[in-house]
């Protein structure tokens, strides 16, 4: 790390802790009286603004209707708003295109994938999202290909993660393509992408990213993850409105992804061609510059990743020591961002326990189950979130363990 990413990073780390600075931030949302949210992981709420821009767009493209649309919309504004997003990713506009969500996105990546012949091999994990997992597995019966899968041991390590893959890739030399998760859904655990892609690249096996997650909570470069073929949700942490992700492609890999049903609309060397066909949501769509916008204004995903990482840090410090509970995340920080999981070593329904927490404590937080280290329940602070929150949540802890 660079003294230039040092002294960004201590910035960052500064902003997270400064109360005063979030309480402001917490101010630019509605937030509806009820249980205090744990769960901010399912997706995001937009700001004041986002949704005043949201509703204003609504109401324009509803009173100018397919005028605006076929004229401007079409022609200029998308691709006026991917080039944005281009910039924000600093990637070429060329390298994404926009979706309605990342599992859109990471399954019309696969089943376009046209690099596979008979008798190859496919990859997925316990850590996949069961999307992801269903597509890869459909993959593998409509190629003829051998799906393999493997499930990580818990505890995990930065290591053992690596090693897993090292061994996976060494065991079945016919290995052509494999799904990644950047971030779980289950238990927030950060996948060593670099590594792992310059392992399978070593080895000619092209990666499939789940970013889901990933963008807006964790600070990375895009064309440094080292994959070819990804997929992102824009309304989760970045707080866009709902239905909205977007893919990515190397432009010099493009040609591994077939046009999506044989769509003819765009050259064969035009990415738009490889998202479903369909009449987008207009009106989020043109919110995105707002996005954006405040996205840059609080500091980015730098910022933001630190608040949440900070937030989960001060919860899993009180619990690590509570008898009768288990952190699922390791502590390394190159491996957890905001989502963390825990379980309730003392009862076997977790799902019981997170309506416990619920019913007798007023915190709202959501059950997980599919990995291999089992059962969980998965806690996600939200910018909205704030210390006394997080205290409450350690006493709930306390008093159900």
């Amino acid at each position: 790390m660079t003294p230039l990413q040092t002294a960004a990073l201590s910035a960052a780390q500064q902003r997270a802790q400064d109360e005063v600075f979030w309480r402001n931030v917490a101010g630019q949302y509605d937030v509806e009286p009820g249980p205090i949210n744990f769960e901010h992981g399912y997706f995001g709420r937009m700001t004041r603004e986002v949704l005043r821009t949201y509703e204003q767009h609504l109401a324009y493209v509803n009173r100018t209707n397919s005028v605006y649309v076929r004229q401007q919309f079409d022609t200029q504004d998308s691709e006026v708003i991917r080039a944005d997003l281009a910039r924000l990713l600093n990637v070429p506009t060329r390298e994404v295109a926009l979706t309605r969500c990342a599992s859109e996105s990471l399954q019309t990546l696969i089943r376009n994938y046209n690099a596979l012949q008979p008798g190859d091999q496919v990859l997925i994990s316990d850590l996949d999202y069961i999307s992801v997992q269903t597509a890869m597995r459909w993959l593998a019966k409509q190629r003829g290909a051998e799906l393999i899968e493997i499930h990580h041991a818990h505890p995990a390590s930065y290591e053992s993660l690596v090693e897993a893959y090292r061994e996976t890739f060494a065991a079945n030399p016919r290995l052509k393509l494999m799904a990644l998760t950047h971030v779980t859904h289950r238990t927030g655990l950060v996948m060593p992408v670099e590594a792992i892609a310059a392992l399978a690249k070593s080895r000619g096996i092209d990666v499939i990213l789940d970013g889901a997650h990933a963008l807006g909570q964790l600070d990375f470069k895009l064309d440094a993850l080292g994959v070819s073929f990804a997929g992102f949700n824009l309304q989760k942490w970045m707080g866009a409105p709902l239905s909205l992700g977007f893919i990515y492609v190397k432009q010099e890999r493009l040609s591994a992804i077939d046009p999506d049903m044989g769509d003819e609309r765009y050259a064969i060397d035009d990415i738009l061609g490889r998202v479903p066909y369909g009449t987008p949501n207009i009106p989020a769509l043109l919110s995105l510059t707002k996005v954006f916008e405040e996205h840059r204004a609080i500091g980015g995903s730098a910022v933001k990743g630190a608040r949440l990482a900070y937030l989960r840090d001060l919860w899993v410090r009180e619990a690590r020591h509570i008898p009768g509970i288990e952190v699922l995340t390791p502590d390394d920080p190159r491996l957890y961002c905001g989502i963390t999981s825990l379980r309730f070593t003392r009862h076997d329904d977790q799902s019981l326990m997170a309506q416990r927490l619920l019913d007798e404590h007023e915190i709202f937080v959501v059950a997980r189950a599919g990995s291999a280290c089992g059962p969980c329940i998965r806690i996600t602070p939200g910018f909205i979130t704030s210390t006394d929150d997080v205290a409450k949540l350690v006493a709930a802890l306390r008093a159900l363990a």
